[in-house]
């Protein structure tokens, strides 16, 4: 048996092959110095193309589930196979920039403290993707990046102390939670707190993962000495109505396992929660529509590349 590498890297794809070969092809530089294994876990894929992406890379191992149990079983299914000591996680729509795993790495060994490591996460136009946040309160419904008094005021102290906004991300600095895009797990620590909760479909299983982390002991550390670009949501956009109940779903399941106060109270917070939910289903439905009215007849109904 061949030793173990300094690193194993997991891709989660669904249905977004077209970018899962930029990704593999970035950790050649980004894991410069580095000895690695590759574990790509497909999530039952509906559309083609992820094997021939994966074949492209004779490292890359191909790891297809015969279901779409969500983020939190795919990536436990990968990070099973893992055989280094550290495991960079990865969405398929996002590229490692050149020595980031390096520093990532050797800051981790150096901090044996340190059970979840984030980069600074970067959009496509080098913009700051507010990539770590405090832990969620009831306020949080009211303040989050997409509320519309966050639109109204971003600079409000409320959304601010959430988002994490009112700093500029070049220092690095523990936090309450890191975004599961692209993070570092120490797998000791993964593996003494019960890996991914697999009650969470997609969306809230970072928030959960970072914050078992903290209650056994460890620290969650925002890096930005490491850079990774992050097209959000290439995966989320091909089954969007199925992306919203997924995420309402793991905000009601996180707020019974950490926020739950009193009967009254519990009873307004999923109301709250099942109205925001049927909210964005319309404004999702209406999106659709309109992007299938733009492509008009001729187009063959053939949705853009995500």
């Amino acid at each position: 048996m061949t030793a173990a590498p300094d690193l194993s890297v997991v891709i989660l794809n669904y249905n977004a092959a077209a970018h899962v070969g930029r990704c593999l092809a970035s950790l050649v530089e980004g894991c410069a110095g580095l000895t690695y294994e590759t574990i790509v876990v497909d999530n039952a894929s509906p559309r083609p193309g992820i094997v021939e992406a994966v074949a492209r890379f004779p490292g890359a191992r191909l790891l297809p589930q015969q279901r779409n149990g969500g983020f939190s079983a795919g990536m436990n299914a990968g990070l099973r196979l893992a055989r280094a000591d550290a495991a960079l996680i990865l969405n398929p729509d996002t590229i490692v920039a050149p020595g980031a795993a390096r520093a990532m790495l050797d800051y981790l060994r150096q901090n044996a403290g340190v059970g979840v490591l984030g980069p600074r996460i970067l959009n496509e136009d080098g913009s700051l993707q507010l990539s770590c946040r405090a832990f969620p309160t009831v306020a949080t419904a009211l303040f989050n990046r997409n509320s519309l008094l966050t639109k109204l005021r971003p600079s409000n102290r409320f959304s601010a102390g959430y988002l994490l906004s009112d700093w500029d991300h070049h220092a690095v600095r523990d936090v309450d939670w890191l975004s599961g895009a692209a993070m570092l797990l120490n797998l000791r620590a993964f593996t003494q707190v019960g890996r991914f909760d697999e009650r969470y479909f997609f969306t809230f299983e970072d928030v959960d993962l970072c914050r078992r982390m903290q209650m056994a002991g460890y620290r969650v550390v925002y890096f930005p000495r490491a850079e990774v670009t992050h097209r959000i949501g290439a995966s989320a956009r091909t089954a969007a109505a199925r992306v919203v109940l997924a995420r309402h779903a793991g905000m009601w399941r996180y707020y019974r396992d950490y926020m739950r106060q009193n009967a009254a109270v519990d009873a307004l917070a999923g109301t709250a929660i099942a109205l925001r939910c049927i909210a964005q289903l319309v404004q999702a439905r209406a999106a659709q529509a309109i992007r299938r009215r733009g492509r008009g007849p001729g187009r063959g109904g053939v949705r853009s590349a995500p």
